[in-house]
């Protein structure tokens, strides 16, 4: 089969152990990000599947109009960017699988919080200038840590809050909330005392129509001057524009992000780029070597199998046959 292979930006899925499963197939990979139609049509002619890094690239019915080669796609995860009924109606295949539990999104939203607490970016920028000592951070035993959302992620990020000695509540869904509490967890008093009470607030809530914009300007500015708000899910989350506002308003103080509305990042003058009280890395929650090759073994498993005619993982069983 002819297999295109998405956003590998970093050129790193060539260098996977799992990439060996393709070897009696003809892959070319694509590093540079495109959303344009034309672009991708022409990127994508020849492709027979094609293999998506998670919601990055929107997969719609012009698209797929434009692609008569194509047979199958495969992705990990929700697929709101893929349009399942115009799939359905070109014959072509979706598989996708669910992701397989990972620490790795958990423990960079704890090393984006200590960074962000202790201003270690900053001190190390301003030691490199010869400066010393020039800033005093924060701590965070007995400080209070907010979770939004107990899903997996939140889970983890929730038992680290406690491993460093700090109180830790939650807000979730009814059935997270009931989880928490099972967990030794309290759930907190009300959205409002959510933001009101956390020293670090960390958002770990899958976007959806619901959930987009969900964090207010309003909760924002409920937070404290001295707190951490860290976000390593979604940037939509967040109404437009209020994080920026609220940080210049100083409440809170401080964030520590992965995500970004509009992503890759290439605008040297993002705001949030050049903010001294933001801590922010390129989303690389998910961006780990196990975790890749966990994440693209899967999909090309899922390959081998439809090349073999009994596909697995298929969100639209009607296209299969």
């Amino acid at each position: 089969m002819n297999i295109a292979i998405l956003d590998d930006e970093f050129d790193t899925v060539r260098t996977l152990d799992c990439y060996a499963q393709l070897a009696a197939h003809t892959v070319t990979i694509w590093r540079e990000h495109s959303k344009d139609t034309v672009v991708l049509a022409a990127r994508l002619r020849d492709a027979e599947a094609i293999v998506l890094l998670r919601e990055r690239t929107p997969i719609r019915a012009e698209l797929i109009a434009r692609l008569p080669k194509l047979k199958m796609l495969t992705l990990n995860g929700p697929y709101p960017h893929v349009d399942l009924e115009a799939c359905s109606a070109h014959g072509v295949v979706l598989c996708a699988g669910k992701p397989r539990p990972s620490s790795a999104t958990a423990e960079l939203t704890w090393g984006l919080i200590i960074s962000a607490m202790r201003q270690i970016p900053q001190q190390m920028a301003s030691l490199q200038r010869g400066r010393w000592q020039s800033a005093l951070g924060l701590g965070l035993h007995g400080r209070t840590l907010g979770v939004w959302g107990y899903g997996r992620i939140g889970r983890q990020v929730a038992g680290f809050g406690r491993a460093f000695g700090m109180r830790v509540q939650i807000w979730s869904r009814e059935s997270g909330l009931a989880l928490a509490r099972a967990d030794g967890y309290e759930a907190a008093a009300s959205r409002e005392a959510l933001f009101a009470e956390s020293d670090v607030l960390s958002l770990h809530v899958r976007l959806n129509a619901q959930t987009r914009g969900m964090v207010t300007a309003e909760d924002l500015a409920r937070m404290k001057p001295d707190a951490l708000l860290a976000n390593t899910s979604r940037a939509e989350l967040i109404e437009p524009g209020a994080l920026v506002a609220a940080l210049q308003a100083g409440r809170p103080g401080m964030a520590a992000l992965d995500v970004f509305e509009t992503e890759p990042v290439t605008d040297l003058q993002q705001p949030l780029l050049n903010m001294n009280n933001v801590v922010c890395t390129p989303h690389l929650g998910y961006v780990e070597r196990d975790q890749l090759e966990r994440y693209y073994g899967d999909q090309f498993a899922r390959i081998l199998a439809f090349a073999q005619g009994a596909p697995v993982d298929v969100a639209n069983p009607p296209a299969a046959g």
